[in-house]
């Protein structure tokens, strides 16, 4: 017998990781996933006096750290009593520990920064880069104000495969509609600048709502094409009110091992959550 599907999720005891927590709790939950919230503590690479101080009981750096891993397992079961929780406390810069241990687990989900243990996540340097080189989907979580909205997924050409299918399973687990946006730009060439163009832009994302179905039939589907100068902007956009915008992780514009360019602006801009396909 095979053992359960995880979904990993990283806790510093910020607001914005409890966010992600909590998240990740219901998403466990509707998934039929256990969930394993980790704690990674800097604090050995600062100083090797880790144990309480003399007559001062439930002090040290040590106990601090595994209350807040508690702390992390509490907001879980807030959000989703039934889920079963695990619960990891490590040692290090967290992205590393990060990226290992959801080697095989359904999803990674991040809040969108943080302070304490992920101190990257400040500037977002950690959800960045795990989103880039994770080996499964990553969810970075910034407010989560919708949750009963529908989920955007937005498709390319180029590669649309993993991001539809994370999009269909999970609008199909929480019974969720499903909108999946196509953006053409004016600039890209006179592909789409004939009517010839609009009209084969159109049965393409006719064709990828055919695929959607199939992969979903129980879920409320809609498409839009979308003409814009920039992706992002267009699927941010189209995303606002949603409960969840899935896309790709692939780009142009930036170096190999980092997220695409697309990818990357949404993830800064975003107000609510963004799922990046690893596929």
């Amino acid at each position: 017998m095979s053992p359960p599907e995880r979904m990993v999720v990283g806790y510093d005891g910020s607001a914005e990781a409890a966010a992600a927590v909590r998240w990740a709790a219901r998403h466990a939950a509707q998934l039929d996933c256990e969930l394993q919230v980790i704690h990674c503590s800097l604090w050995p690479l600062l100083t090797n006096d880790l144990g309480p101080v003399k007559g001062i009981a439930g002090s040290g750096l040590r106990h601090q750290a595994q209350a807040t891993l508690e702390a992390g397992k509490a907001e879980a079961l807030s959000a989703a009593p039934r889920v079963a929780v695990q619960g990891t406390l490590l040692y290090g810069l967290p992205a590393g520990h990060l990226r290992r241990m959801a080697g095989d687990a359904r999803m990674l989900v991040l809040g969108s920064r943080g302070i304490g243990g992920f101190l990257g996540l400040l500037v977002g340097s950690v959800s960045l880069e795990l989103a880039a080189t994770a080996s499964c989907p990553v969810a970075v979580i910034r407010l989560d104000n919708h949750p009963g909205g529908r989920i955007v997924v937005g498709i390319d050409p180029s590669g649309y495969g993993g991001a539809l299918r994370l999009a269909c399973g999970l609008a199909s687990a929480t019974g969720a509609g499903l909108t999946i946006i196509h953006v053409i730009r004016p600039h890209d060439g006179m592909a789409y600048a004939t009517a010839g163009g609009i009209a084969a832009a159109r049965r393409f994302l006719l064709r990828v709502a055919d695929d959607a179905k199939a992969l979903a039939p129980d879920v409320a589907i809609g498409q839009d094409l979308v003409r814009d100068t920039s992706v992002p902007r267009a699927l941010l956009n189209a995303s606002r009110g949603a409960a969840l915008l899935v896309v790709g992780s692939k780009g142009h514009g930036l170096l190999k091992g980092t997220v695409g360019s697309a990818a990357h602006a949404i993830l800064h801009h975003a107000t609510g959550p963004v799922l990046i396909s690893r596929t």
